[in-house]
């Protein structure tokens, strides 16, 4: 099988994880009503996972180090298969919540694992576009996982929506047991050694853009509905319309990032990209026409989306004998700022107003700017030892 078929594999693994890590929020009503737990309660399901994916992430990377790259990626798509077939057995909110623990870890692993074979699967001059195509897979699990979920949780229960994830996951581990080649481990290095790299402040600034950026999206993405009614009046089945448009800028945003990583390099597609964020949250309080609103979330979906290629394609470069911890430690960031996201919306509305958060975030994507441009141009490899 060519490399260029391979990458869709990946894809389909990275559509499993992100699905798995997504579809909460459609299923949250009736899990909360199921499992007798406050809505806010349940929300907790989405925090312990981006909690424990923040965490989980490097700290595996480093203990799955000497694992052949095919088998780490299968076995973390079993493992997210059994944390999705627990949270459709789980008895009650406490099970619940380890299983999306369990989840969270195989997600934690894929991630990076997945992004750092397509980068290694594809020439130099395609990185970012493969980058892109795993990343590509997160994307589309925005677009239809919590619409799924919603649409399949009448019909199937919450727990058979669990059910159909974990077949799916089960499914994406087969594919890529059958489809990819085997690829070997990187060279082992120390614990001590590997985490020099936090030493390096280009890659420090790299992980502040990233929980940055993703805490002044996620801040606004997490309370976009209550936003919207009270500036534009949307809700209901016109609201699923404007984010299905914000996912569909996604799509093309990442596959958009890629591209252009590849052909410019990292520094101005990102800094296009962080900027775009900034701006659209800006304007988005003043869109108070269902028009004006979903032609910002469009182009709120494009620059948030490909964000990602620039970044991946700038770790790569900066150490690419420790791509996978590096991946690792991103992937640790953007969740971190996605975990707390909720936290930081929630407190702008209770003293502020609803209004105000995409100000909140515009100012946070700003800051993400702001250390892009200050941190160093040189696209040298880490030395590390």
């Amino acid at each position: 099988m060519s490399p260029s078929g391979r990458i869709p594999t990946l894809a389909a693994g990275a559509f499993a994880v992100g699905t798995s890590g997504y579809i909460v929020t459609g299923v949250l009503p009736e899990l909360s009503s199921e499992l007798s737990v406050p809505v806010s309660t349940a929300g907790l399901l989405t925090t312990s996972f981006a909690v424990a994916y923040a965490v989980g992430s490097p700290l595996l990377a480093v203990a799955t180090s000497g694992w052949g790259r095919r088998t780490l990626i299968v076995a973390a798509l079993l493992v997210a298969t059994l944390g999705n077939a627990f949270a459709a057995l789980a008895p009650d909110f406490a099970s619940l919540l380890a299983a999306r623990i369990v989840t969270a870890a195989g997600a934690a692993v894929f991630t990076p694992a997945a992004t750092a074979v397509a980068a290694e699967l594809s020439g130099p001059e395609r990185r970012a576009r493969a980058v892109a195509w795993v990343f590509g897979g997160m994307t589309v699990a925005t677009i239809v996982g919590v619409p799924a979920g919603t649409l399949l949780v009448g019909p199937l229960g919450y727990r058979g929506v669990f059910g159909l994830v974990a077949a799916f996951c089960a499914l994406a581990a087969v594919a890529a047991a059958v489809l990819l080649p085997p690829v070997a481990a990187p060279p082992k290095v120390s614990l001590r050694r590997r985490f020099t790299v936090l030493g390096d402040r280009r890659v420090v600034a790299v992980l502040g853009i990233t929980l940055a950026a993703s805490l002044g999206v996620f801040t606004a993405y997490t309370y976009v509905a209550p936003v919207l009614e009270s500036t534009a009046g949307v809700r209901g089945g016109v609201l699923s319309l404007l984010l299905f448009g914000y996912g569909i800028g996604g799509a093309i945003g990442n596959a958009a990032g890629g591209i252009a990583a590849d052909r410019f390099g990292y520094r101005v597609p990102l800094l296009v990209a962080v900027s775009g964020s900034v701006l659209a949250l800006a304007v988005l309080p003043a869109a108070g026409h269902v028009v004006a609103a979903a032609v910002v979330l469009f182009l709120w979906g494009l620059s948030t989306w490909a964000f990602n290629p620039p970044v991946q394609r700038r770790l790569i470069e900066l150490s690419p004998g420790e791509s996978g911890l590096l991946l690792a430690l991103n992937a640790s960031a953007l969740y971190l700022g996605i975990g707390l996201s909720g936290v930081a919306g929630g407190a702008v509305i209770d003293h502020v107003g609803v209004g105000t958060v995409p100000l909140t975030g515009a100012g946070l994507c700003l800051v993400a700017v702001v250390i892009h441009l200050t941190s160093s141009r040189r696209p040298a490899e880490l030395q590390c030892g």
